[in-house]
């Protein structure tokens, strides 16, 4: 099953997910659906799927193939719950859906809540705290029997990848069985009630019900078949592409083989053929057969032999004779194993994986050892949880006593998961992403991560990113790092789009992993960067297999042809920058040619191509090592010859033997010195969010180191101050320099000047960092001249408008956002409005506002608050007041009280709604404070003595670009007591007459900083 295998060193010995047994044996079983007789030999063939499971568990050579079990409970489970209900509705007219479930219930749930609690309780104790909350979601999903799909988001995830295995991941075939209960009774049910004419007559109700299960078992098939080829740990785990095998079992009840007179030898034959086939699967399969798809006939039709050979024909009570393979399976030993068979199965998992998760990766006969231990937990639960509840009569007197018992099965693993995941969420911290824009600089250069600074102390204080942020802490680049399944990259460009220079960042995602340091140096230079990425896909042209679709990687290739092409047709970039995984093989001959394949094309480019070196793969979960002692920085230190083996790329970079492309490496830095490990942290950054890539913190202290090593190497030039779009103006006589000045004359209905305005369009930026504008604000943004307008008076009209019940309005912001003060100057934003002529009801919702935000997050960066935003100008709800804010610093709280930010509080303007009114702040760095003006007068003040200078800086000093817009709805409004609804009038315009942006004083005075 190669969707098990990942990139890198294995660890720790992959194993497929399993399968639970089954329902148990007895009246169910049946050798026809006119009669039901207990099967003994389809108990001892329970025993043969669950020790081929564990055999395969325990890694016992040359049983690699022992996943097969799972298929042999499947067929089984199909056989023997459609005998059940198809008996029940021929003999009585109907199926009794509350005492069958009430039946499952009380069988299954009990034992499995019994080993989820152990779970839950031992891995608390066991595992680290991050593996512990992954646990506890695992409890959770395996408890509502959702386990199945659970494992497949992880594992079609390519960003998911590198977390240890789930003590609990063989819940997955016990959620699928349940989730085909779920599905199959009803539908047999409704069956059952659409033939009640005919039910008395058992061949018509058998007829129908045969040809809806051969109808869903063949499109099951062609699903399995489809996923195989596309995805197949969908296939594997999936509920849809498993219904085939019930559906095998099920027509072994369904169709009249109880009729047919074969020869004994024929039955002899075909079941130990069924048993032999059985057999070679367990020997011959191993992780490499694609699977299900077509290798799964062998064991589920090998399956369906065996049972077939013992359905005993007309006027037989038995047909087992003495030489039948069920003969053998019908022993005590196999029976006593196949009793035991589901107690076992949901055991043997959690000790494996949770002794390892202590003791470390164990050899076979370690597994085996604990394999067998597995027997005893496995006794107790069967002796004191199932059988009670399965033959107390209290219980199974009335079918809602069994549902009450599988209810509490359910709600007690829930709590329990839920206390024991809370405690241990407060106890790592918050899980909110890192604000960039705080972080420490890094070095240049030397054997620091961090810049060091008089009196100031590496080593102290929590980790950065935390262990659970760093397992979110990915490059903000939205979806350019393109997943598996996709063949072609979208453009992402990020940063000065409009630029006819550009980076390109190329490759699979240890490229990725460089987005935001690579964007910072774009940006400096006025550039724009380009990010050609995908997951799991060598840049080097070699043909690789991905984990995630379970075969041949043909969208990599698919991929690499269409991005090399783009470059070789597309403008000339400034720099090329690739980096890959240096582990996709390891023939040095055969990479090297691979290599030169992609290299060529590149030179043809003419644009310098700069290789950063590999960075250290540690090869484990290190931000859940980390969790785990956050105060010892050595503890999760790693090999360094595993990690950080040779490049093979750089060294034939270094002995010129790769004309046109330099290399350049952070590994010094990463992994200092010549010891035998490398740290997981240092100066309290995580360096890793997984067991393969930095995280973006990690990158983006790296910053720095990676602009010199660049520069030094001649592919990129030394930054300098970007040139403003347009010669400043002179100053006046009144000292200030104009950068920005709109009249909004033009025609009317006619759109605002797009050499200075752009629009925000829908209800987020793109990627959707903040849906719903992060304010919560109900309207949809548009660049209709419904919305957005010039009334050809001389004013912009921002009109809110509503389509039955679907609010639509507009939003612009200036297409510069370079306004800046000058060092030690004023910057000057100031704008004539008039408001939205609405009040009382009418204006419910209302939200008009003039404002700022820090340049920064035009280029990608997710810093707010940090990065600064000024409201110039808000009104809510057609009040007769207007207020400014400032918001700086961290969410929650900190030096600037957000969410609400520094604000001024509500100002009475009686006029405001009738009348154009001056709306001006002025950021004076001279004096260190922001000032808001009201006609003139100023009414609030926010001083740099509020908060800690890095707030400050990181606040005001710096470019930003202004926004005008009228919003409906949000959390402002609702938070001075009203929201938009039925009453909420549309169409009252935020009319603007004049905005102005100037800039005085300070050094170089009259450009725009």
């Amino acid at each position: 099953m190669p969707f098990l295998l990942a990139p890198g060193p294995r660890r720790k010995p992959s194993a497929p997910p399993l399968t639970p047994p089954p329902s148990r044996s007895g009246g169910e079983s049946g050798p026809s659906p006119h009669r039901s007789t207990f099967r003994p030999d389809i108990e001892g063939l329970r025993a043969v799927a669950v020790l081929a499971v564990l055999a395969f568990h325990a890694e016992i050579p040359g049983l690699a193939g022992g996943f097969i079990g799972v298929d042999v409970f499947f067929v089984i489970s199909g056989y023997l719950i459609t005998g059940l209900l198809v008996r029940e509705a021929v003999s009585t007219g109907r199926i009794r859906l509350g005492d069958f479930f009430s039946r499952r219930a009380r069988r299954l749930l009990p034992s499995a809540a019994v080993v989820l609690a152990a779970v839950a309780v031992a891995g608390a104790w066991l595992t680290v705290p991050l593996r512990r909350t992954d646990l506890e979601y695992d409890v959770l999903s395996a408890a509502l029997s959702l386990a199945n799909w659970r494992f497949v988001s992880q594992r079609t995830d390519y960003l998911a990848a590198g977390h240890d295995q789930s003590p609990l991941l063989h819940f997955w075939s016990l959620a699928v069985e349940e989730q085909f209960y779920l599905f199959w009774a009803p539908l047999l049910a409704v069956v059952v009630l659409c033939a009640a004419r005919a039910v008395r007559r058992g061949r018509a109700v058998r007829s129908v019900v045969a040809l809806v299960t051969g109808a869903l078992a063949l499109g099951s098939f062609a699903l399995s078949l489809h996923w195989t080829e596309h995805s197949v740990s969908l296939a594997y785990l999936g509920t849809p592409s498993r219904v085939w095998q019930f559906g095998v079992g099920a027509l072994l009840a369904l169709l009249p083989w109880h009729l047919l007179r074969g020869p004994r030898t024929l039955r002899l034959l075909c079941g130990w053929g069924g048993a032999a086939a059985i057999g070679w699967c367990v020997v011959a399969y191993d992780a490499s057969t694609p699977y299900p798809g077509y290798a799964a006939l062998v064991p589920t039709l090998a399956t369906a032999a065996v049972i077939l050979a013992a359905i005993p024909g007309r006027g037989e009570r038995n047909v087992q004779g003495p030489y039948g393979v069920g003969r053998l399976l019908a022993g005590r030993a196999p029976r006593a194993v196949g009793r035991l068979s589901y107690t076992l199965y949901l055991w043997h998992w959690p000790v494996l994986v949770l002794a390892e998760a202590r003791l470390g990766a164990l050899g076979w006969p370690a597994r085996t050892a604990l394999t067998l231990a597995a027997v005893l937990p496995a006794l107790a639960t069967m002796r004191w949880v199932e059988q009670p509840l399965r033959r107390s009569r209290t219980v199974s007197e009335l079918p809602r006593r069994g549902l009450a018992v599988g209810v509490s099965a359910i709600v007690l693993p829930v709590a329990l998961a839920l206390v024991v995941g809370t405690a241990t969420l407060h106890l790592m911290g918050p899980a909110t992403p890192v604000d960039v824009e705080g972080l420490p600089p890094g070095a240049v250069s030397g054997p620091s991560l961090l810049a060091r600074t008089p009196g100031a102390s590496a080593g102290e204080g929590p980790v950065v990113p935390n262990p659970a942020q760093a397992r979110k802490d990915f490059p903000p680049d939205r979806d350019c790092q393109v997943a598996p399944e996709v063949t072609r990259s979208p453009q992402c460009l990020f940063g000065a789009v409009d630029s006819p220079d550009r980076i390109v960042l190329l490759g699979d995602s240890h490229a990725g992993q460089w987005f935001s340091p690579m964007l910072a140096l774009a940006a400096q230079r006025g550039w724009a960067l380009q990010e050609l990425v995908k997951q799991g896909c060598p840049l080097a042209q070699l043909a690789v297999d991905s984990p995630q679709l379970g075969r041949a990687y043909r969208e990599c290739d698919t991929w690499r042809a269409d991005t090399l092409e783009r470059l070789r047709t597309g403008p000339k970039p400034r720099l090329i920058v690739i980096a890959s995984l240096n582990r996709y093989t390891t023939d040095r001959q055969l990479l090297a040619a691979a290599w030169e394949k992609t290299l060529r094309p590149l030179r043809a480019t003419g644009a310098p191509i700069v290789y950063i070196e590999d960075t250290p793969v540690p090869g484990t979960d290190i931000p859940a090592c980390v969790s785990g002692a956050p105060d010892d920085d050595a503890a999760c230190a790693f090999s360094r010859a595993e990690a950080v083996p040779a490049d093979p790329l750089a060294r034939r970079i270094a002995s010129g033997a790769v004309p046109g492309v330099r290399s350049i490496s952070v590994n010094p830095v990463l992994c200092p010195g010549d010891g035998p490990t490398c740290p997981a942290v240092r100066d309290r950054i995580l360096l890793y969010r997984d067991d393969a890539h930095l995280t973006n913190v990690a990158a983006v202290v790296l910053a720095p180191r990676l602009e010199r090593l660049l520069t030094d190497s001649g592919a990129l030039p030394a930054a300098t101050a970007p040139a403003t779009p347009a010669a400043p103006a002179a100053p006046g006589a009144d000292g200030w320099t104009e950068l920005l000045r709109d009249d909004f004359e033009g025609p009317a209905g006619s759109r605002p000047s797009p050499a200075d305005w752009s629009y925000d369009l829908g209800t987020c930026y793109p990627g959707c960092p903040a849906p719903q504008w992060g304010t919560g604000e109900i309207e949809t943004m548009t660049d209709s001249t419904d919305n957005v307008r010039l009334d050809g008076k001389g004013a912009l009209e921002i009109v809110p408008t509503r389509e039955g019940e679907q609010w639509s309005s507009g939003r612009i912001e200036t297409v510069r956002s370079d306004f800046a003060p000058p060092p030690g100057g004023v910057l000057r934003i100031e704008a004539s409005i008039a408001l939205p002529d609405v009040t009382g009801p009418k204006a419910a919702g209302y939200w008009p506002a003039f404002w700022t935000l820090g340049a920064p997050l035009r280029d990608g960066y997710t810093g707010w608050p940090g990065v600064g935003e000024l409201d110039i100008m808000e009104s809510v709800n057609g009040r007769d007041t207007v207020f400014g804010s400032m918001h700086c610093g961290v969410l929650e709280g900190g030096p600037c009280e957000e969410p609400v930010g520094l604000t001024s509080g509500p100002q009475a303007c009686a006029s405001c709604r009738t009348e154009f009114h001056a709306y001006a702040v002025e950021v004076d760095l001279g004096a260190r404070e922001v000032r808001w003006y009201l006609d003139g007068r100023v009414y609030h003040r926010v001083s740099a003595g509020r908060m800690d200078a890095g707030t400050w800086k990181r606040a005001v000093d710096h470019g930003v670009f202004l926004i005008l817009n009228v919003a409906i709805g949000g959390k402002l409004p609702a938070a001075d007591g009203a929201t938009a609804g039925p009453a909420t009038e549309p169409g009252h315009p935020m009319r603007v007459e004049q905005v102005t942006v100037k800039v005085k004083g300070g050094e170089g005075s009259g450009g725009s900083g």
